[in-house]
């Protein structure tokens, strides 16, 4: 039986995306576990230089949290790296198709994607599942291991330039201390006074390392994506 032509252009779509996509997934998990080797480095080293300097409570430390997720405590402080394993491409209104590089090849558009949070803590060390942590970054790699940043202070390399150079170790370096400085200058700040003004006697019994109470670094107040 001949494949009428709708057929033939499924497949096609079929072979193309799927080879497409599969090579920048390949990329985006080479790009984070060259990350988790950085990670492990400016641990080892931040470690070394605050010996002897902080109380011993004072953690930093690196943790490998799977085949898709890295994490990195610095004080208070908990940085989570994670990949997604889906590809994406942008919505129409975003900055990326001003870009030379993707208008003259459509391809160059589609990205994988290593998230940045921040979270307490403490949020992890007494279960407090129902606290709130915060996207502070994304890096954007596609299949030429072209990259770019998105994020708090991130202005390393922005949609602009994307297709201006490749991801490289010395680049996740500058991300991953931009992202460490944020994160560590991104204080707490007090809820307002209306969030907890009631409280049952069931939340106060079960204490405040319970998820029904929820703790965050700006709960409360509006978190802006100012310089995104």
């Amino acid at each position: 039986m001949d494949k009428s032509p709708l057929r033939e252009k499924i497949l096609a779509s079929i072979i193309n995306k799927s080879t497409l996509k599969q090579h920048i997934f390949d990329n985006t998990f080479t790009t984070l576990n060259e990350l988790k080797d950085v990670l492990f480095e400016i641990a080892s080293e931040l470690d070394d230089d605050l010996d002897g300097k902080l109380d011993k409570r004072v953690r930093i430390e690196y943790r490998d949290r799977g085949k898709f997720e890295a994490q990195l405590q610095i004080a208070s402080d908990l940085l989570i790296f994670r990949m997604h394993t889906d590809i994406f491409e942008f919505d129409s209104k975003h900055g990326i198709w001003q870009n030379d590089y993707v208008k003259e090849e459509r391809d160059n558009s589609y990205c994988g994607m290593i998230d940045i949070y921040n979270f307490l803590s403490d949020s992890f060390k007494f279960n407090r599942s129902a606290d709130e942590g915060y996207l502070i970054g994304r890096i954007f790699i596609n299949r030429e291991k072209c990259y770019f940043v998105e994020g708090k202070r991130q202005t390393i390399l922005r949609p602009a330039e994307f297709g201006s150079q490749k991801i490289t170790r010395e680049a996740l370096i500058e991300i991953m201390e931009t992202a460490i400085n944020y994160a560590i200058n991104f204080d707490p700040l007090t809820p307002p006074y209306e969030i907890n003004k009631r409280v049952t006697v069931d939340q106060f019994n079960t204490k405040m390392d319970n998820s029904k109470f929820t703790t965050g670094k700006r709960l409360g107040y509006e978190y802006n994506l100012d310089d995104i």
